[in-house]
């Protein structure tokens, strides 16, 4: 878990790799850092537009890039076309459950998991790096709704 202040951190990934550092940027990472759950770069635009910002469409979609590749938010897809994101700086690693039926997607840690793909790696020859783990299924109200 990283202990350096998020905006401090930004700042550094994106001088570090010449990237402009614009008032735009740090307004978008803000906002960010106030949403709970996945969210996904259109949801993120409205809801500044919303609250009175002038941030272009392109810069969010653009900025949201730098967030991911400096590993602030991470991307996910969850069978879908579009792109989600999550808040993952200062953020404990953790695994989704994802229902098919209601798209609601849920959380959880398991070492397990992490153990079992640090050692099939080493067992392929691989330097492990991290791990994503997404299941799929059907939650426990959409059963109900289906026995109904």
């Amino acid at each position: 878990m990283n202990t350096t202040d998020p905006k401090e951190f930004f700042t550094q990934y994106l001088r570090r790799n010449k990237y402009r550092v614009t008032p735009e940027r740090f307004e978008i990472l803000d906002t960010v850092l106030e949403c709970n759950g996945h969210f996904d770069a259109d949801e993120l635009f409205l809801r500044m537009k919303n609250d009175g910002s002038k941030v272009s469409r392109a810069t969010v979609y653009n900025t949201l890039d730098k967030l991911t590749e400096c590993g602030i938010i991470s991307r996910y897809r969850f069978g879908e076309r579009l792109a989600r994101y999550e808040l993952m700086y200062g953020n404990e690693h953790h695994h989704h459950v994802i229902c098919r039926s209601c798209g609601k997607i849920e959380e959880f840690v398991d070492k397990r998991v992490e153990r079992f793909a640090r050692d099939a790696a080493k067992a392929l020859d691989y330097q492990f790096q991290n791990t994503v783990l997404h299941i799929y299924g059907t939650c426990a109200e959409c059963r109900k709704g289906k026995d109904a």
